[in-house]
């Protein structure tokens, strides 16, 4: 049967102030009127019942998810001990699944994505589902027709084609890192590159199989916990287990090195939301090229990207491309260029004491 898992242990450090250590970037509503780990699970539909999709987050967002998501059953919000990356959370959630369903394949997603149809984008898991029951020693992974050069996303190169019936399939030539600005160019060039997704499909078996071969130290830990589920001492065998494993990212544990992937090419409109300029592409702008959401007013103000709270209103006079975002305790700007420094901003309320504001 199918599965899907929904990664949801990130901190979201580049929205803050939204974003906070309780309350991080998969709890926020970015777009639409629901969340981004809500509208994860709303826009798996039919395709996956309750009972059969699984989110896996830090142990501290537990209780927060399970309010924003009451119909998941409280066993399938999985909370890890520790960040260990993503390759740990897969294996853990393949042991979670395998036990409870031999012959499953798991949808594997992250929380963070804004994909607006829903449809194209079950027919795409729909399409993968059937690869691998084809071969179920497959991998598939979804790649995204660039749109730009970017630098912030890992690529994937395609191969040969792959005959399958509603979708355009390619045997995976090579992952790629994130790029520089001339190489992201010459892969845009190329055609035949995509933006990884970061969306997986694969038997929970075939992935345990994977991590065993390639990263047995770690496949030591998880198949120790493994043993566990359902036991007394299950969660502290997963606490301990957990944090002595190497964090590492499935693509560097698994998909660099496996021989048989396949990347859908994918036809459902895709964003990753990574930081406030991605607001900018999910809101229409207004006149003066500012996306708000919220209250603003700008007297000579181009731009710009404001997220206000509600019943605060922000005025810009003669500023262009600032991004200015206000929560009830704390207010940011930023000019768009230096977004990424965003991430700084912890490390300095850590040293000033103000942990209350993380």
């Amino acid at each position: 049967m199918l599965h899907a898992v929904i990664m949801a242990g990130g901190s979201g450090t580049r929205f803050w102030p939204a974003s906070r250590t309780l309350r991080p970037k998969q709890l926020l509503t970015l777009h639409g009127d629901r969340t981004m780990i809500q509208s994860t699970v709303d826009r798996l539909g039919d395709l996956v019942p309750a009972s059969r999709q699984m989110i896996v987050t830090n142990k501290v967002l537990v209780d927060a998810i399970a309010e924003q998501l009451p119909s998941l059953l409280p066993k399938n919000i999985v909370g890890e001990p520790c960040k260990r990356d993503t390759a740990p959370c897969v294996g853990l959630a393949a042991a979670l699944v395998h036990h409870e369903d031999n012959d499953a394949i798991m949808a594997v997603m992250p929380s963070d994505h804004v994909i607006t149809s829903p449809e194209a984008f079950q027919a795409a898991i729909a399409a993968g589902e059937a690869l691998i029951k084809e071969d179920p020693t497959r991998i598939v992974t979804y790649g995204i027709p660039p749109q730009y050069p970017a630098e912030s996303f890992g690529y994937v190169e395609r191969g040969k084609p792959i005959a399958a019936e509603g979708a355009s399939v390619f045997q995976v030539k090579q992952f790629r890192e994130k790029p520089d600005a001339e190489t992201a160019r010459r892969y845009v060039d190329a055609g035949s590159f995509y933006w990884n997704s970061g969306i997986f499909l694969w038997r929970a078996s075939t992935i345990l199989d994977a991590l065993q071969k390639n990263e047995p130290e770690m496949y030591s830990h998880l198949a120790t916990i493994a043993n566990r589920i359902g036991k007394p001492d299950y969660a502290e065998t997963l606490e301990k287990e957990f944090a002595a494993i190497q964090g590492k990212s499935i693509d560097y544990a698994v998909m660099e090195q496996y021989p048989n992937v396949v990347v859908i090419e994918a036809e459902f409109p895709w964003d990753d939301v990574g930081s406030w300029q991605a607001l900018s592409r999910l809101h229409d702008a207004d006149e003066a090229g500012n996306t708000v959401v919220g209250s603003h007013i700008g007297i000579d103000s181009k731009g710009c990207i404001i997220n206000t709270h509600d019943g605060h209103t922000v005025v810009t006079i003669d500023v262009d491309d600032l991004i200015v975002v206000q929560t009830p305790d704390a207010t940011l700007v930023a000019p768009k260029h230096a977004e990424e420094r965003v991430r700084e901003v912890a490390k300095q309320l850590k040293e000033k004491g103000l942990d209350g504001l993380l």
